[in-house]
């Protein structure tokens, strides 16, 4: 399927991403699947391509290409293997927080750092009391002098194990005002790492646990102001997390619509291509049918944003369709392969267990449906693309629109 998202630089990026990832990530796949271990060394040699700065001004260091640059390259990567797209989309989700809301001094301090790939950035919101339910976190800072003092734990933490620079955002208070982020560097006295647990799928990357037991961090490593964690947590789920997860289940979709076309066109059955059964050729046309479907509304709602403009009912959208479409679409995949596709010497087992970790993450199919019910009914209570718009727009290298 052509691609025709963004100008000539799109295309010469996913070009350049797609060559990289087949040249370079494909090759360790099969040991990440053996292993099961998070894979440091790949993630560094992605991350030194320079793509997690994407949304980074050119001013830090950056691409300053912005959102729909963002979407290609985790999807690029994704297609090839869903656990080092999952860690890209984790890194850039870690972007948001400093793009957002840090001051001066903590953009020109990290974002470069984040640019070079010298830095992978996480965000660091969800407890196992707490789960999607922001409000009930228990993790807390208490003020002591010229720093905080965290005490706490912070589950499902995206590159948890590879991290160097982690979001966090904890209780400082009482009520939807007494949450404050604040940038926690790995290397600090009283942060430690939960052990990295064995998951069903996305081998090689890290998604743990971070534990916080009297960790002193000055008060000048706060994001933004006392009471803004909710700010931050929400606009850097809004709107980079559901679109990240969005490219890495699209890219997983796109894989598994280009394995099972190829499959169905070599095995022969009645003395033709399996692909001209009429039953396995309707479910190679739905497949097809979601997987543009999928496309259309993510590089839609990420070209809005690009925009500057209200999108975070397109945005979310986007995670909705590319995540239930992506699912639905690996089961017909299992389907057209039957037994074959059993197998762990063939992708469409890995693709199928990947794609289910993406459900969850930024909020499920029933969150984001309850959201877009709000939408239909006109309550909901202002979007994150408008508020942030300028802080959004202000570091593209060329206007888009």
């Amino acid at each position: 399927m052509e691609h025709h998202f963004g100008d000539g630089r799109h295309e010469a990026l996913r070009k350049s991403v797609r060559e990289f990832a087949e040249r370079e990530v494909a090759p360790r796949v099969p040991e990440m699947e053996r292993s099961r271990s998070v894979d440091h060394e790949l993630s560094r040699l992605i991350a030194e391509q320079g793509w997690i700065g994407a949304t980074v001004g050119q001013e830090h260091g950056g691409m300053g290409l912005g959102h729909l640059a963002k979407t290609i390259i985790i999807e690029e990567i994704s297609r090839v293997s869903g656990a080092m797209g999952a860690m890209v989309q984790a890194s850039q989700l870690g972007v948001a927080k400093i793009v957002h809301f840090g001051d001066e001094a903590q953009r020109r301090t990290w974002l470069p750092e984040v640019a070079a790939g010298r830095c992978l950035p996480t965000i660091a919101v969800t407890e196992y009391g707490s789960g999607g339910h922001v409000l009930g976190m228990t993790t807390s800072a208490v003020r002591d002098g010229d720093d905080y003092v965290l005490n706490g734990q912070k589950v499902f933490v995206g590159n948890s194990h590879v991290g160097d620079l982690h979001g966090v955002v904890v209780r400082t208070g009482t009520g939807s005002r007494g949450l404050s982020a604040f940038l926690v560097e790995s290397d600090r006295p009283g942060f430690s790492l939960g052990e990295h647990q064995g998951t069903m799928g996305l081998h090689g990357f890290s998604f743990g646990e971070l534990l916080f037991e009297d960790c002193r961090v000055p008060a000048a490593n706060m994001l933004g102001a006392e009471g803004d964690g909710l700010s931050v947590a929400y606009s850097s789920s809004v709107l980079y997390g559901r679109a990240n997860l969005a490219a890495v289940a699209l890219g997983i979709h796109r894989a598994l619509v280009e394995e099972t076309s190829a499959y169905a066109s070599e095995v022969f059955r009645y003395g033709k291509p399996l692909a001209e059964v009429p039953s396995v050729k309707l479910k190679l046309g739905q497949m097809q049918s979601r997987l543009m479907m999928a496309t259309l509304s993510l590089y839609h709602a990420v070209s809005l944003l690009d925009q500057g403009r209200p999108c975070d009912h397109e945005l979310i959208n986007a995670k909705l369709v590319n995540v239930e479409y992506a699912l639905d679409t690996a089961r017909n995949a299992m389907e057209v392969h039957a037994a074959q596709g059993l197998y762990t010497h063939r992708p469409i087992e890995r693709y199928l267990r990947d794609a289910h970790h993406i459900f969850a993450p930024a909020g499920t199919s029933d969150v984001q449906l309850l959201r877009l019910g709000e939408a239909a009914l006109g309550v909901d209570r202002g979007q994150w693309s408008d508020r942030l718009s300028e802080r959004i727009t202000e570091h593209l290298a060329v206007p888009v629109g």
